[in-house]
């Protein structure tokens, strides 16, 4: 039996993780990654592209679909959205009633629009009803993209303040662990017309993981992970996707505090088998 606990706590520890590291054994490469090029700049804030990429391979982002925020890092307000649309709308009491932003919340949440959506209201990626390819099986239907006008805001790539605190919410079990915003390589972009190419003002990423382990409490007030793909139908886990991105976008790394545990579908399995026999034993 001290055995079996020894074990257990040992391979608990190859899997544990902290509040700001998640990681999927099945997909230690996937990812979802939020690009966010400011296009133009307004008299008060930016025009800004917010593209959402499941760079998971094989776990799609089910209807009711994603739930994107973040924390803005000064007093910047939305003055309106294509593509998408805010949950949270408060008050704007320093602004008059003739000239009023969409939204001045401090934690601005974001949907999808449903494909229904009028057209003026939509942009190209847009509008699936936050429902997302996983990107191995479907890249073309894997991205998904609003327009945001940010007002109250910096003018230029100085003074541009990027949110903070990155949030994103998906259906089902487990959870997602979203890093800092990092500024990259502004993205090539290519005018309506087709005709010229020009880059954005400003570029950042953020990268966030899924996670079994950020489980959910069941009705019985268990903490519930998700349950295991079968390995049949999953690639292998040490394969990062292949896909060339325009852009600076690539799927993420290996996080380097998991390189002394090399989780594989035989540990999972062992893990698994495991914890059974020790739960046997202990009632035995």
């Amino acid at each position: 039996m001290t055995y079996c606990v020894v074990l257990v706590a040992f391979l608990l520890s190859c899997f544990s993780f902290t509040s700001t590291d998640a990681y999927d054994p099945f997909d230690p490469y996937g990812n979802i990654t939020i690009k966010t090029d400011v296009l133009s700049s307004t008299p008060d804030g930016y025009v800004a592209a917010v593209t959402i990429y499941n760079f998971q391979q094989h776990r799609q982002i089910e209807a009711p679909g994603w739930n994107l925020g973040w924390t803005w890092s000064e007093k910047e307000v939305i003055w309106s959205m294509v593509g998408g649309e805010t949950m949270v709308s408060e008050e704007c009491f320093r602004f008059n009633s003739s000239n009023t932003p969409q939204s001045c919340t401090k934690h601005p949440r974001f949907v999808d629009l449903s494909p229904s959506a009028p057209q003026n209201q939509q942009i190209a990626d847009c509008c699936k009803g936050g429902v997302l390819s996983a990107w191995g099986e479907d890249a073309a239907n894997a991205v998904s993209s609003f327009q945001i006008t940010v007002g109250a805001a910096g003018t230029t790539n100085r003074t541009v303040r990027m949110p903070k605190n990155y949030t994103f919410f998906a259906p089902g079990p487990g959870g997602y662990t979203c890093g800092p915003a990092k500024i990259v390589r502004q993205t090539k972009l290519i005018t309506p017309d087709g005709r010229r190419l020009y880059h954005a003002m400003m570029t950042w990423n953020v990268t966030c993981m899924y996670s079994a382990f950020l489980g959910y409490k069941d009705s019985s007030g268990s903490i519930a992970l998700a349950p295991a793909p079968d390995p049949a139908t999953r690639s292998a886990p040490n394969l990062a996707p292949i896909a060339i991105v325009t852009g600076s976008l690539s799927p993420a790394p290996l996080h380097s505090s998991f390189s002394s545990c090399s989780p594989s579908f035989s540990l999972l399995s062992f893990f698994v088998v495991s914890v059974f026999l020790c739960s046997l034993q202990s009632v035995m």
